[in-house]
């Protein structure tokens, strides 16, 4: 069983004008770079992309916002994406803003086979406009429906030719569920490596979830938006 790719390009060969992308990582922080450049080459449109960032304007899932590679956003933070701003203002692109909590809980809801869920966050906003409310125990909750993609991106520090991923640090964040809830499963990383190199205890995502993987090249590594203390 080998689920190995010779890179980006040859990974995405299946995705098609329209296509839903879930893409993992906690904005420019385990971005799948060469995936999103892979489908910026091959000129696909109209793509539903879900992820809780949306990069900057030049850089990750940002990059295809700004080549109008995207109708629909399903995001919990647009960030310092400019570009996304001003095509929302204008009605340029559809966007679907979710609590950071909802989101994750909405994916992985995708992965486990359930279609909806009651949760308390966000009744009485404007999220909750449209929405089904019910009470329990007393208290309101809203009923938020499940995502799933056609397509998910993975970014992963190392992984094996059977797809077995590890994630590093920040950049582990929203993978592990994004890997569950999509029909076909694609990860890039860092570094591929031999079967049993991997400890089975520090496996993030098995690779039953994975349908294709390569090793990444020429990874920038951007940082969103840097911060630092200013000396006295």
């Amino acid at each position: 069983m080998d689920k190995r790719v010779a890179n980006a390009d040859a990974a995405i060969v299946k995705l098609t004008d329209g296509a839903t992308i879930l893409i993992g990582g906690f904005g420019t922080c385990g971005c799948p770079e060469n995936l999103i450049s892979a489908v910026l080459r091959k000129g696909v449109k109209n793509l539903t992309c879900v992820s809780n960032n949306v990069g900057t304007a030049d850089f990750g899932l940002g990059a295809l916002v700004s080549e109008r590679r995207v109708k629909k956003l399903i995001c919990s933070f647009p960030g310092q994406n400019k570009s996304a701003e001003q095509q929302v203002l204008k009605g340029e692109i559809e966007i679907e803003l979710n609590p950071q909590g909802t989101l994750v809980e909405r994916i992985r809801a995708g992965g486990a086979g359930i279609p909806a869920f009651y949760t308390p966050t966000g009744v009485g906003t404007v999220i909750g406009d449209g929405k089904e409310v019910r009470e329990f125990n007393g208290k309101k909750f809203l009923l938020e429906r499940a995502l799933r993609g056609d397509f998910a991106f993975i970014k992963a520090w190392k992984g094996d030719r059977w797809g077995n991923l590890v994630y590093r640090k920040t950049a582990r964040n929203f993978h592990p569920v994004v890997a569950t809830a999509a029909d076909y499963v694609i990860a890039e990383v860092e570094e591929l490596v031999e079967l049993g190199e991997l400890d089975p205890d520090q496996i993030h995502t098995p690779g039953i979830f994975v349908h294709a993987i390569f090793q990444g090249t020429n990874y920038e590594k951007r940082i969103e938006k840097m911060v630092v203390r200013k000396r006295a």
